[in-house]
């Protein structure tokens, strides 16, 4: 009954929202004018809003409210029917879709079961060595297939440990330490998946929203993100790992666990099969190809990058490499199962096309902001900021972001504010990225409450984890997160980007 009754209070709250963004967006239209003379540029905040409203409210589906610009933007005349449509579907999509494919051509074959317990055998069975094994093996996991997928993966395997603990030494004496563990993989997989594009769905989208806003700005590769943002994710996953075993380590030591414990597990999952082979030897293609595509610089050396070896170098891009590689998973024959491939449609149909949807709402909404001149009135009200110091904008805009995600889809905020971002950064005379690529990265800074992040809302179902307990252990991550970030940030962007503080670049004016 009590379920019930939530039931339909959720229901009557998201019918308000509804309500409410339609009212909020009719309100714009009839009343405002931001710009006289351009009633574009009114119509485009007024969809936006609605958006806004309706992604954080979650009134309707999120991938639902993605396809608002589809209707909007032609009847009220901001872009026309082709042009944004054609906004849903382009290279980041499908680099999303091949990463994709991979990440669940591991699971069907159980090779990201069999990596995770390698490397718990390699690291030890000491207090330390296991949790930080299980938060490198999460991390790392988490590189390349969802947070979720990975969290959903390792919990099988950090229970049974648990409860193998359990069943020598009692619960009570490791009910602290099991915490820590659990904790350990949830942050750590929203962690590494700040360090590639493929990682996690914001960073595809950061990258999509700057070339739709500036198109003739240089591309943002698979290397370039993955060399500047691989030392923000260690560097994060060393404070979070110090920070767990600082505040859950056991009392006393114990040693009912032996060097053989992960060995038996791995004897479990039988030899590796012909098709784990074929999918690791693509996997570590598919991450050479990413990396040395493009070219690579730096004041000692400069690597041309593999794509300079063809006629067209500048037509091949990091989601022409994933669909090449996810080619060869569906036409490479397997070896076990006769008559099937490596990779069939029947796992690929697992892929979140919700997902797609909701990149491509986001993209067209950054096209909006674009096509009406919407982003340029935000910057001309926001010029007054170019007295502020430019960190202390990164550090709010950080900030801001880590807490939004907290309480919204960290890829709704994203692509709701980084045009946002985007043209505040010009308006204060400064590089687009030193704004946007900070506040990306820190939209993964999900660690305080269940209903953040999908592997937060996981190890909560575990029945272990307390909101009281994961609000203090996430403040802190978060505030050692929002340091971390804008440190490294001001450190290494215009190193690995070219940006150099207080100049706009010739492409974003």
């Amino acid at each position: 009954m009590t379920e019930l009754i939530k039931l339909k209070e959720k229901q009557g709250g998201k019918l308000k929202s509804l309500f409410f963004g339609i009212l909020v967006f009719a309100g714009i239209l009839l009343f405002a004018d931001l710009e006289p003379g351009k009633p574009e540029i009114t119509r485009t905040f007024a969809i936006a809003m609605l958006m806004a409203i309706w992604w954080v409210t979650e009134a309707l589906p999120l991938s639902v409210t993605a396809l608002v610009p589809i209707a909007a933007f032609p009847m009220l005349g901001v872009i026309d029917g082709r042009t944004v449509s054609e906004a849903y579907i382009n290279h980041i999509i499908f680099l999303f879709i091949g990463g994709f494919i991979m990440a669940l051509a591991m699971e069907r074959w159980n090779l990201h079961k069999r990596i995770a317990l390698v490397i718990l055998k390699a690291v030890g069975v000491s207090q330390a060595r296991i949790l930080f094994g299980f938060m490198l093996a999460s991390m790392l996991l988490s590189m390349w297939i969802s947070n979720t997928a990975t969290t959903m993966m390792m919990i099988p395997i950090v229970t049974s440990i648990i409860y193998k603990i359990e069943e020598s030494i009692g619960r009570k004496r490791i009910s602290k330490y099991a915490l820590g563990l659990l904790f350990g993989i949830a942050y750590s997989s929203s962690i590494g998946g700040m360090a590639t594009l493929v990682g996690t769905p914001t960073n595809l989208i950061c990258v999509r929203i700057f070339s739709v806003l500036y198109p003739s700005a240089p591309e943002i590769s698979f290397s370039q993100w993955f060399i500047f943002a691989l030392p923000v994710t260690i560097i994060m996953f060393v404070a979070a790992f110090f920070l767990l075993y600082f505040l859950y380590k056991p009392k006393e030591k114990w040693h009912e666990l032996s060097a053989d414990t992960f060995k038996n597990q791995l004897k479990e999952l039988g030899k590796s099969s012909y098709e784990e082979k074929v999918v690791f030897i693509l996997f570590l293609l598919l991450a050479v190809f990413w990396i040395t595509r493009a070219e690579i610089s730096s004041d000692n050396f400069t690597f041309s990058g593999w794509a300079s070896l063809f006629e067209s170098p500048g037509f091949i891009n990091d989601g022409t490499v994933a669909i090449f590689i996810s080619l060869l998973l569906f036409i490479w024959p397997s070896k076990n199962n006769r008559g099937e491939k490596i990779m069939n449609w029947e796992t690929a149909n697992r892929l979140p096309w919700n997902i797609v949807l909701l990149f491509g709402g986001g993209f067209a909404l950054a096209l909006g902001f674009e096509k009406s001149g919407l982003a340029f009135w935000f910057g001309e009200q926001l010029a007054w900021g170019e007295v502020i110091p430019s960190i202390i904008f990164v550090l709010v805009i950080v900030t801001m972001m880590s807490l939004l995600t907290e309480l919204t889809s960290n890829v709704a905020s994203t692509q709701m504010l980084l045009p946002a971002f985007a043209s505040i950064a010009v308006a204060t005379g400064d590089n687009p990225l030193l704004f946007m690529i900070p506040a990306t990265i820190a939209s993964s800074l999900a660690f305080m409450l269940p209903t953040a992040t999908p592997p937060n809302a996981i190890i909560f179902g575990t029945g272990r984890v307390t909101i009281d307990r994961m609000m203090r252990t996430g403040v802190a991550l978060n505030i050692l997160g929002i340091l971390i970030i804008t440190l490294m940030t001001y450190l290494l962007i215009g190193y690995f980007f070219d940006v150099t503080v207080n100049v706009v670049p010739d492409w974003a004016n």
